[in-house]
């Protein structure tokens, strides 16, 4: 490939330079597919991110230089990063929903990568990008390692080639908890003397689909196409995905942002109250007004936002909040109300991240007690499902909730799906919600 010969020769520069720290190269690449590419390689992990939006950059990370694996890690991203350097690093990664918990193997409570290789789109241009963290020159034996290292990883590359097939099955669902034990849930979240202390616990569904297959046939489709025909039918969400290792991946096309920072600005958002969508547009209308309208899922919206204004007061300046307006999905509808604010000189995401997760659009209210009820009482682990997944850097970070999110592994697939619980709630709706929730990425198994 003509970029990683191009990217070579800007390595071998470096030997002539007196540099040191973290160092990014980058050519321009004739990538079409960031998936295709990224399902040709054989570097781990490897790490896909797109933000919302239609003109957001878009990123493939392979390998690493480097790994955060304690929350408070976060604090340290770019100490080392001189503040007039042209470029800091991008780490991409995730907490889990409830970092104090042990969390899925491979993943954990908390993993985030400086990658080894990324591939970078932001609008026409893709270029090809070479991290490198290089020791000062007198410690040469280090300082060859690291270029040794990068070198490596360069010869690995693949060309870009095509997705696999994405084939439908006829799967076999478990889904944890059962209809019974839910409606055990929800009856006990909405009981007076409950609602009294807690009123909003989101309780989440865990569905397990296998199927047998013929001799020689895939047990589960691959994660990354499984993700591209996924995204085409989620356009207005977040898309990312995560495989630190070739036995399990995990995907998300998401509506829901936790945060996103710009130097000291930040937009973030409360994303709670849900009702379908019909295919058709006056009756979509006549659902939205509806929604708009229904006490339990203002309510639901209420929580949220009221919360996460809490929580930011001490770290901003100057927050503002708009009236709920309807977000609307390819199958859903969801109240939505954007929220900015100015923050604090000095305040970081690490501070962001402890402050603002877990929502309560995906936990409760109030979060400890929430929480509690969760851990004591939840019969599936939820791991990074409802986590925070996202990219940190010195100048820009973004995170996104991970609902519609899926657990590929080479058995099974695992689907994810909440519902928030308040007074009036009632466990067969809720139920169908879930149903809602998931119903998008089934539509594409089978």
């Amino acid at each position: 490939m003509l970029a990683q010969t191009h990217i070579k020769q800007q390595l071998d520069a470096l030997r002539h330079n007196n540099v040191s720290g973290f160092v990014r190269l980058r050519v321009a690449a004739p990538v079409h597919s960031f998936l295709g590419w990224l399902t040709a390689q054989s570097l781990y992990p490897r790490i896909y991110w797109q933000a919302r939006g239609p003109k957001s950059p878009e990123y493939v990370a392979l390998g690493r230089i480097h790994e955060l694996n304690q929350p408070q890690d976060v604090r340290r991203v770019c100490d080392n990063t001189a503040a007039s350097s042209e470029d800091s690093p991008r780490y991409y990664g995730g907490l889990a929903f409830d970092p104090t918990q042990p969390g899925w193997p491979d993943f954990g409570p908390c993993r985030f990568v400086l990658p080894r290789i990324e591939l970078v789109r932001r609008g026409e241009c893709v270029s090809l990008c070479l991290n490198l963290w290089l020791p000062k020159r007198e410690r040469v034996a280090d300082f060859e390692a690291e270029m040794q290292a990068a070198l490596t990883a360069l010869d690995r590359l693949q060309p870009e080639a095509p997705l696999p097939p994405l084939h439908k099955h006829d799967w076999q669902r478990e889904d944890c908890p059962s209809r019974a034990q839910w409606q055990q849930l929800v009856t006990r979240v909405t009981a007076p003397e409950f609602q009294a202390h807690t009123p909003k616990v989101v309780l989440s569904r865990e569905s397990r689909l296998t199927h047998g297959g013929s001799t020689g046939e895939e047990a589960v489709p691959s994660p990354w196409s499984l993700l591209a025909q996924w995204a085409q039918h989620a356009q207005e969400c977040f898309h990312f995905g995560f495989q630190f290792s070739p036995e399990q991946s995990f995907i998300a096309c998401s509506p829901e942002r936790l945060y996103r920072r710009e130097g000291r600005h930040l937009f973030t958002e409360a994303l709670a109250g849900t009702i379908r969508r019909s295919g058709d547009e006056a009756t979509d209308a006549a659902l939205a007004a509806e929604l708009l309208a229904d006490n339990k899922n203002r309510l639901e919206n209420r929580l949220v936002h009221a919360d996460i204004l809490s929580r930011l007061a001490p770290l901003t300046t100057s927050t503002s909040l708009t009236e709920p307006r309807i977000l609307k999905l390819r199958l859903l509808q969801h109240l939505k109300c954007d929220i900015e604010a100015e923050l604090e000189p000095g305040v970081g995401d690490w501070q962001l991240l402890d402050a603002l997760h877990p929502t309560p659009a995906v936990g409760g209210a109030p979060r400890e007690a929430a929480l509690a009820f969760i851990r004591a009482y939840e019969p599936h682990d939820r791991g990074w499902y409802a986590g925070a997944c996202g990219m940190l850097s010195r100048e820009t970070s973004e995170f996104s909730v991970a609902i519609r999110s899926a657990l590929v592994s080479e058995q099974a697939i695992h689907l994810f799906a909440g519902a928030g619980i308040v007074a009036g709630s009632e466990p067969a709706a809720e139920w169908a919600e879930l149903d809602n929730k998931i119903a998008n990425v089934l539509s594409l198994l089978g």
